[in-house]
């Protein structure tokens, strides 16, 4: 009996398809892709802090943007693989360490990635239950953990990139971000899955 063909996204294909072609490790990087085009926050010479770094796609990006003079930072649970950190430029470091257990108390790491950063960004997710209410949960963990970070590694007047699953915290994260920043806008990218619940959150203008 033949098997009915499985029906695929087109735009997951599309984006995937694409980023193997230009070698990206994962499809993510046409989320960031999109907010810079869109609001132009990386520029030449940028220190950025990469939150949730694995697998690697947003710090390739960020890095060519940020250029030779640009210093950029990644942190995750995961280490890299060897042909991600073989593409990556000296400029660029990674750590391997828990977002949500970095606090001021953790100096070998916070002096090893150092401060004054230009730009904070994650795009970090939970692993998922299949709950909607407790995925939401997890996710507003994670984005509090990575705005705080935020609040104590930013240069005043640089940005921060967050995802985060809607859920009921959600206008409580987006709350925190208006105390934290001048301004701030909502993002949606195309290249998210439509059935995703993730959107974006970004803060311009640290206070």
């Amino acid at each position: 009996m033949k098997r009915p063909t499985p029906k695929h996204n087109k735009w997951e294909d599309h984006y995937s398809r694409q980023a193997k072609k230009e070698q990206f490790p994962a499809r993510s990087v046409y989320k960031l892709k999109e907010i810079q085009n869109k609001y132009k926050i990386i520029k030449k010479g940028d220190r950025i802090l990469d939150l949730g770094c694995f697998p690697g796609s947003w710090l390739i990006y960020a890095a060519d943007l940020a250029g030779e003079k640009g210093e950029i930072a990644g942190i995750d649970l995961k280490p890299l693989s060897k042909s991600v950190l073989l593409k990556l430029p000296a400029n660029t470091k990674t750590y391997v360490s828990d977002v949500l257990s970095i606090d001021e108390n953790d100096q070998k790491l916070i002096k090893a990635v150092g401060k004054n950063f230009n730009i904070v960004m994650s795009d970090m997710a939970p692993d998922t239950t299949g709950n909607k209410n407790v995925d939401a949960a997890r996710s507003f963990n994670l984005c509090q953990a990575a705005l705080s970070i935020a609040k104590d590694l930013l240069v005043n007047g640089g940005s921060f990139i967050c995802k985060i699953f809607q859920g009921e915290d959600f206008k409580e994260f987006t709350d925190s971000i208006k105390l934290n920043f001048n301004k701030h806008k909502i993002f949606k990218p195309q290249s998210s899955k439509k059935s995703s619940k993730e959107i974006y959150v970004i803060g311009f203008e640290k206070k």
